[in-house]
């Protein structure tokens, strides 16, 4: 028994004079493999939603309404005729399977993300790089509509679309589009105005480059480590404002099993059913955290003023 003691103490002590603690904990400062794994499981339930879902997120069997996880053994227990895999995670209030609506969620998630933020950097990009190069009365014209756009009540506007339009997902992608894209005109025109100063854009100039050459070839490729920081911080913002949306009932209708709108529905059953509305919570919370933690890594690499790596 002596010799089996000294033997473990040997090997922790090892571990420890290794420093092997110390290197996972530096490994996972580092480098955002956390996040990495998260948004890898969030495309992956959006890609294969179909495949991994274990039931049809809108069938509805009443018999299960507000049933809890698998945990509650003592309920799934009186059930003769279901299996408590059938619902993992518990029901809604009509029966609905939680875990596959969160799923679901995450295809939908990915479909607003990939439309919305693809037209608004296209189009902030574009404005901010004119303004910034072109400058005069173009740039004040940008930057006043920037102004007024960001002044709006974006919210108030949601609603009224809705009211006028009726809600769907793609009067929602084009929301969150004019939503995002006046962030990126005021990031990319203050690195345009940085970059157009610079000696390899007045030697271009010189050369007889036209202004379009100019802004793509020399000044757009200067302004992507930019528009790449801010698209991932973007994201995560894009995520909440669509999940608010559809809380409020001016975003994706039901019964699509969208994030916000499980949990907008399961509110009224949150003191006797909080799984309704806690594991779409921890879905959003998870996504957005480690898109910004994942934003902050990249901005932490990308920019040599603020690199700590």
């Amino acid at each position: 028994m002596t010799d089996q003691a000294g033997s473990t103490q040997t090997i922790e002590s090892n571990l420890l004079e290794s420093g092997i603690p110390r290197r996972v904990w530096h490994i996972l400062t580092r480098w955002p493999i956390l996040p990495i794994i998260v948004l890898i499981l969030l495309v992956a339930a959006g890609l294969f939603a179909p495949l991994i879902a274990p039931a049809d997120p809108l069938k509805q069997e009443l018999a299960l309404r507000n049933a809890p996880p698998f945990w509650y053994s003592e309920y799934w227990s009186e059930q003769e005729e279901f299996s408590v895999t059938s619902r993992l995670l518990g029901a809604d209030h009509v029966g609905r399977d939680i875990l596959s609506r969160v799923i679901h969620g995450a295809r939908i998630s990915l479909q607003v993300m990939a439309v919305s933020l693809t037209t608004g950097v296209i189009i902030g990009t574009s404005l901010g790089l004119v303004a910034g190069y072109v400058g005069g009365l173009t740039d004040e014209l940008i930057m006043r509509a920037v102004d007024v756009w960001l002044a709006l009540p974006f919210v108030l506007l949601a609603l009224v679309a809705v009211i006028v339009f009726g809600g769907s997902l793609l009067l929602v992608m084009i929301l969150l589009a004019m939503f995002t894209w006046a962030s990126f005109v005021r990031f990319v025109r203050g690195e345009v105005l940085s970059l157009k100063e610079r000696d390899y854009v007045a030697l271009a100039r010189v050369a007889g480059a036209s202004t379009t050459r100019i802004i793509l070839r020399h000044i757009l490729p200067g302004v992507i480590n930019t528009v790449i920081v801010i698209t991932t911080l973007r994201v995560g913002q894009l995520i909440l404002t669509e999940a608010t949306l559809s809380f409020i009932g001016a975003g994706i209708p039901a019964p699509t099993p969208a994030w916000g709108l499980i949990i907008s529905e399961g509110r009224s059953y949150v003191t006797t059913a909080w799984w309704s509305t806690f594991f779409p919570g921890l879905a959003i919370f998870l996504v957005v955290m480690s898109l910004n933690f994942l934003g902050d890594w990249m901005r932490d690499r990308f920019d040599p003023r603020l690199r700590q790596l």
